[in-house]
């Protein structure tokens, strides 16, 4: 989440009056995140969060987005089910931008998340795969192993400016990668994204997930992957395997991994720390001057692609949590 458009009370007036809310009664920014502009919005209906969509979010990408939301709120899963308006449309415009209201979810995020709350996670992203089954909609994943050399191309220069040999050492993981990347296996709906700030917890307990705007259809061991690199490193970088085996005993619980899974894991997981060095690279340099937002670093993914390529005994791992050791 984060703040790069203005909202002026005026608009803000019109704007709701599309919606059976009623009149706002408070409203301000949400700093956390680089995609989308987010606000807290209290009504006489209750607390929404406004997005109006940014950047890398594409138009046409919005309707899939909300009608996942909406369909996993359906189907029991907690997450942000988004707001109708009196004509039944989940997407409008608000200075200029596309905008939805989404309900308030409750919960708080961690930043250095317990080994409990890791295995609550584990099992709240094996029960979102679960009830993302049989969503109709479609959607390849733009940010997917196919998209991340030519992401790379135009930030060699970029990353080499970060780290003198980067540059070189990048290059040599995407085509390790590449030669790596497994195919066949289960797909369905990921989050691709489930970063500990995008999961609330109540009383330790997993509440629910947000932000579902990288969503897409791909490999849900890769989906897994991406939040081991998210919940299973400490500040500094060094993997902790404990958490990670939290996490992994909590997806199985509810999911167990087949053995392909268990075996591509450490190449997905490689991966999934690419994928966000990239992206991160690419916005540390383009933030906009005057937004309210907080690019984060991508050294922090560097960090992680240097455990990866040491190799983190993520084979042993997963076969402990087959085991059920």
């Amino acid at each position: 989440m984060a703040v790069y458009t203005d909202v002026s009370a005026e608009a803000l007036e019109v704007f709701l009056t599309r919606y059976p809310l009623g009149r706002a009664l408070s409203f301000k920014g949400i700093a956390e995140g680089v995609e989308n502009s987010n606000f807290l919005l209290e009504t006489e209906a209750g607390r929404f969060i406004l997005t109006l969509y940014e950047r890398r979010v594409k138009a046409d990408d919005l309707p899939f987005f909300l009608a996942l939301m909406a369909w996993l709120a359906d189907h029991g899963f907690p997450s942000a089910a988004p707001v109708a308006d009196r004509d039944g449309a989940l997407l409008g415009e608000l200075e200029g931008r596309p905008a939805a209201i989404a309900a308030f979810l409750p919960g708080l995020s961690v930043k250095t998340p317990t080994r409990g709350q890791c295995q609550e996670a584990g099992f709240g992203l094996a029960w979102l795969h679960d009830a993302a089954e049989g969503f109709p909609g479609r959607r390849a994943n733009a940010l997917g192993q196919t998209s991340w050399a030519p992401l790379f191309a135009p930030l060699a220069d970029a990353a080499e400016a970060l780290a003198p040999g980067l540059a070189r050492t990048v290059a040599r993981d995407l085509s390790e990668i590449e030669a790596g990347w497994p195919d066949g296996l289960p797909e369905g709906i990921v989050h691709a994204d489930y970063f500990p700030d995008n999961v609330f917890f109540v009383d330790g307990r997993f509440a629910g997930a947000i932000d579902f705007y990288f969503a897409a259809r791909d490999m849900r061991a890769y989906d897994l992957a991406v939040a081991l690199n998210a919940w299973a490193f400490s500040p500094s970088g060094a993997f902790d395997p404990a958490r990670a085996r939290a996490l992994l005993a909590g997806y199985q619980s509810r999911r167990p991994l087949s053995p392909a899974e268990r075996e591509a894991l450490p190449v997905l997981s490689r991966g999934a720390a690419m994928r966000f060095f990239l992206t991160r690279l690419n916005d540390w340099g383009s933030t906009p001057p005057g937004s309210l937002v907080r690019p984060k670093d991508p050294l922090e993914y560097v960090r992680k692609l240097d455990a990866h390529r040491a190799g983190l005994g993520l084979e042993r791992l997963v076969g402990l949590e087959r085991l059920g050791g």
